[in-house]
């Protein structure tokens, strides 16, 4: 039997502050495109009101959509074209959900207060797990922000002297070389696998400040490798790509762990770059640790991703063809 289509309906949002309108709609509508895009309503803009006109659910969606973003607009912020589409999955994920209420727990940072806060219920319970554990293991695919987040408490924590000094450690396994038979001294042989954790501080902080703090020695960096025999007191410390290290090497770095220190390990399982046969330290901490107290384990998703929209339709496309793939290997071995 053919399924008979919902009737169409239609709904106006009255937006009265042209400002906060402006901010919602976006250049040439841009917003209201993308809003349009993942709702499946059609949006228009008519003067002073937005018309939202589609099938019952997608009208219900993307009228919350804009209402919400039209009140954080109205709060004098910023609405970026990620913003939206993040709006989008987060409504249609957790219908209740406040967007304002999300930006209330809002990590600040840097010498103007710049906010970052979470963007979807996973980066929450993220950002929240680290003022609950010790240690923070944030699992899961790239642009997901596991990695920001972690360098946002981090810096956020260093600029209020809650600790000493942030220490950033990465395996250096990508390009295949020694770190010895690298030019330069050690932050500059180790600086091209630290680079993503570089963005992040300077997106949070001024150039100048930043390199005032690396100078100090407020903000070290560190190869996995040279990890050993260290005790970090007062320190948040960040192992990022930790599933490049091996079992013997996460051992040595969750034992670094001194007094009044915090740790952020970042990992994605499905992109382990060890060589055939070594086993990732990620993995076996994951195993092992899941349910101690005072360690916290955070799982993102494709639908955590918040860099361009299509990222997530990337990442989806690829998990398709692995699965599919891993299916029809199953089906030749039996």
């Amino acid at each position: 039997m053919q399924r008979t289509a919902e009737p169409e309906t239609n709904r106006q949002v009255a937006l009265p502050d042209a400002q906060a309108a402006q901010e919602l709609v976006g250049e040439l509508g841009r917003h209201l495109a993308i809003i349009s895009r993942s709702t499946g309503a059609k949006l228009s803009q008519r003067g002073g009101t937005v018309v939202v006109a589609g099938e019952p659910a997608e009208v219900e969606l993307a009228a919350r959509v804009v209402q919400q973003l039209y009140a954080v607009a109205a709060r004098g912020n910023r609405v970026v074209p990620v913003d939206v589409d993040q709006a989008c999955r987060l409504l249609r994920a957790e219908p209740t959900a406040d967007l304002l209420d999300y930006q209330a727990d809002a990590v600040l940072v840097g010498s103007r207060k710049k906010a970052i806060y979470a963007r979807t219920p996973t980066q929450r319970r993220y950002l929240r797990s680290f003022a609950q554990n010790d240690i923070v293991f944030g699992l899961g695919p790239a642009g997901t922000g596991k990695t920001y987040l972690a360098m946002a408490m981090a810096v956020s924590l260093l600029l209020k002297e809650k600790v000493r000094r942030i220490v950033l450690c990465r395996p250096a396994v990508e390009a295949g070389e020694k770190l010895g038979f690298l030019p330069g001294d050690l932050a500059e042989k180790v600086n091209p696998y630290l680079r993503p954790l570089y963005d992040a501080l300077y997106d949070m902080v001024d150039e100048e400040r930043a390199a005032r703090l690396l100078e100090r020695g407020a903000i070290e960096v560190a190869p996995l490798a040279f990890m050993r025999g260290r005790t970090l007191n007062d320190a948040f410390i960040i192992l990022d790509e930790a599933q490049n290290a091996t079992e013997a090497q996460m051992k040595m770095f969750l034992t670094r762990l001194g007094h009044e220190s915090r740790a952020a390990v970042t990992g994605d399982l499905t992109q382990v770059d060890l060589p055939y046969g070594v086993r990732s330290g990620l993995a076996q901490a994951v195993r092992l640790l899941e349910g101690i107290e005072g360690i916290g384990l955070i799982r993102f998703s494709d639908v955590d991703i918040v860099r361009h929209p299509l990222v997530g339709d990337i990442v989806r496309a690829y998990d398709r063809e692995g699965a599919e793939r891993s299916r029809a290997e199953r089906g030749e071995r039996a």
